[in-house]
């Protein structure tokens, strides 16, 4: 085993570890299954409904962004692999999972083509989470004075200035001249090629402003209105708040989902939501299904990811048989 993959694998182990042991702390499993036996179906569905329909304008901004650089694909391709990237992030560690197996079939579907894939992949993700500090610099203003969750909103503005600071990198011409100190580097760890296509794909769309701010906007709708499915697992345990503080908590939530140490985010999610909820007087127990009915969301998002390839593996193995007959 290598180093790096060994230091992956303890760092795995401690921090699910760590997050299991404060779990089991801090919660009453009993109490737990009681309250999630007696979960609101209603709002439960409403959360799976804002997180499955979210699906479709996030396949048309991925569209534009693919025929800005010359890569035609149709609205209901993309859904489909949006959903299997979903079915992929429950195996591979959180949404990097997802987001690998969308430029992994984006790239097989169109030959040569695979750096402007994960380019657009990893752009898309980089307006995921622009939009996703907007919110929280938003939940940053309605949270000070009125919410007591301390550190977390210094997190959500350290990650900010943070966010601008990438920005700069990747569109700034000014940032070429620094950043080529790192090729040396790259060139030694045989990734200078893919890392250059990755970067000149993403800042070719430095000339096409207002692609990039029309994508951003609808970028940023869609996240504030998922941000109400996660007050909708909330509602569904019996959480009576509203969803303002959802707005502090959601952008900090999708960026602890980015942390790739974990399968899915495991325990890593269910801590966060015991541990934020808490400080807003929300019972360890309640918080804790809140977390856990959250995660069962994406589970359910992942059935018509598994289902596609079921049958398109399906297809492919009737297809053979004939051949391996003859």
């Amino acid at each position: 085993m290598s180093r790096a993959r060994l230091v992956r694998v303890v760092a795995t182990l401690l921090i699910t570890g760590a997050c299991v042991a404060y779990l089991v702390w801090k919660i009453d499993i009993r109490r737990t299954g009681h309250i999630l036996a007696h979960a609101n179906v209603g709002y439960f569905a409403l959360a799976v409904a804002i997180m499955g329909l979210s699906v479709l304008p996030m396949a048309w901004r991925w569209q534009q962004l693919l025929r800005a650089s010359g890569i035609s694909e149709r609205v209901s391709w993309l859904v489909r692999a949006y959903f299997v990237s979903y079915t992929a992030g429950q195996v591979l560690p959180t949404s990097i999972g997802g987001d690998a197996s969308r430029i992994y079939e984006t790239a097989r579907r169109h030959p040569g083509r695979g750096g402007s894939a994960a380019g657009i992949v990893l752009l898309e993700r980089a307006l995921g989470g622009a939009a996703t500090l907007t919110l929280a610099a938003i939940g940053f203003a309605l949270a000070v004075g009125r919410y007591h969750v301390g550190a977390y909103l210094w997190i959500e503005a350290a990650f900010v200035v943070g966010t601008v600071v990438a920005g700069i990198a990747l569109f700034s011409r000014g940032a070429r001249r620094p950043l080529r100190r790192f090729v040396p580097l790259l060139q030694t760890l045989r990734l200078e090629r893919p890392a250059r296509a990755v970067y000149e794909a993403i800042h070719e769309f430095r000339s096409r402003s207002e692609l990039l701010v029309g994508v951003s906007v609808l970028t940023l709708g869609v996240q504030a209105v998922r941000v109400l499915a996660i007050w909708s697992a909330g509602k569904s345990v019996g959480v009576d708040l509203s969803p303002r503080p959802y707005f502090v908590m959601g952008p900090l939530l999708f960026l602890v989902m980015l942390v790739p140490f974990t399968i899915n985010g495991l325990a890593v999610r269910e801590a966060f939501f015991v541990s934020f909820l808490g400080r807003l007087h929300v019972g360890h127990d309640p918080a804790f299904a809140t977390g856990f009915l959250f995660f069962l969301v994406t589970l359910v998002l992942a059935l018509p990811g598994a289902l596609v390839l079921a049958i398109e593996n399906l297809r492919g193995y009737v297809r053979a048989r004939p051949s391996e007959l003859r």
